[in-house]
């Protein structure tokens, strides 16, 4: 399935472009503890990124095919994105606490993903 290639795709090209972003204009204008948040969000951001092409290749191929396992694993990682790495923006940019209080559900999700990642592989296996 195309779609999470190209959103795999669409969030590494994201995060190159924020890690310039505040590997430059935000050096100077974010404490060093936002700056490591935001090298954080970015690194996450880059990893799931991966991921999301991997579950997109694997599901477009003879490997192992669209599966429910799959689409799952791919929407979870997805969200994590979203809720972890985009809750850990804001955070760097606004300095409202109460958003690391979000970004765990963005864990969650990415931990879940890979867990269905691992049920995919598993059931294919079989």
């Amino acid at each position: 399935m195309p779609f999470f290639i190209i959103a795999g795709a669409v969030n590494a090209a994201i995060a190159v472009a924020l890690g310039a972003f505040g590997a430059h204009a935000l050096k100077e204008r974010l404490s060093e503890r936002y700056l490591a948040i935001w090298e954080t969000a970015v690194q996450y951001q880059m990893f799931h990124a991966i991921g999301l092409i991997a579950v997109g290749i694997l599901m477009s191929t003879s490997l192992f095919g669209p599966s429910t396992a799959l689409s799952w694993a791919g929407y979870l990682l997805l969200a994590g994105v979203i809720i972890f790495s985009g809750s850990l923006y804001i955070l760097s940019l606004s300095g409202i606490g109460i958003l690391g209080a979000i970004t765990p559900i963005g864990g969650v999700a990415f931990i879940a993903g890979w867990i269905m990642l691992i049920i995919a592989a598993v059931k294919f296996g079989r």
